[in-house]
């Protein structure tokens, strides 16, 4: 699959996504079994088998490069732990299935505030008001989980006009799109 387009398909690519305009990111993590998972100062949490969305901002220098962090986290290939969702990214049950961005957008708390509330209070929230930025799919499946988190970016970014961002995909600017998550 190719692209980093905002069409109203899922154009995904697995090009490395620091070389990118920073904005949000909402990671669709699967978690094959249920774990209990030590998740830093917010202790030992318990986490059912299910798709989860971790939404973040890569606001910075790097950009997106945040997210191949997170990326290579889930692989196994980056030990360090400085984020709550590090935590969960490091159980080898877990994988980044795709990730859902906001390229040029700082849309991190109104994503989180579209989601369906996560399973620990606090994930993710240390530095704003939002209860957490970890949203659980509640049995959800995958894609029709990803589905919601793409229409949560998608009402989240600012738009001019009628058409919405798929009708902007041209024009600089804010927009959504979907990458593969490993």
């Amino acid at each position: 699959m190719s692209g980093h387009g905002s069409s109203g398909s899922d154009p995904e690519s697995d090009a490395p996504l620091g070389d990118s305009a920073g904005g949000t990111y909402t990671l669709l993590v699967e978690l094959a079994a249920p774990a209990t998972i030590e998740v830093g100062a917010l202790g030992e949490r318990r986490f059912d088998a299910g798709a989860y969305g971790y939404t973040g901002s890569a606001l910075g220098a790097g950009g997106f490069s945040r997210v191949d962090r997170h990326r290579r986290t889930a692989r196994g290939e980056h030990d360090v732990r400085h984020w709550h969702v590090d935590h969960l990214l490091g159980h080898p049950d877990a994988r980044v299935d795709r990730v859902v961005r906001s390229v040029g957008a700082d849309v991190e708390c109104a994503v989180a505030d579209r989601l369906p509330a996560g399973p620990v209070d606090g994930f993710g929230a240390s530095d704003c008001g939002c209860e957490s930025h970890l949203a659980a799919g509640d049995g959800e499946p995958l894609d029709a989980f990803a589905a919601r988190v793409r229409d949560a970016h998608e009402a989240a970014v600012p738009t001019s006009g009628e058409g919405g961002v798929a009708s902007r995909a041209a024009e600089p600017g804010p927009r959504v799109d979907v990458v593969t998550g490993e």
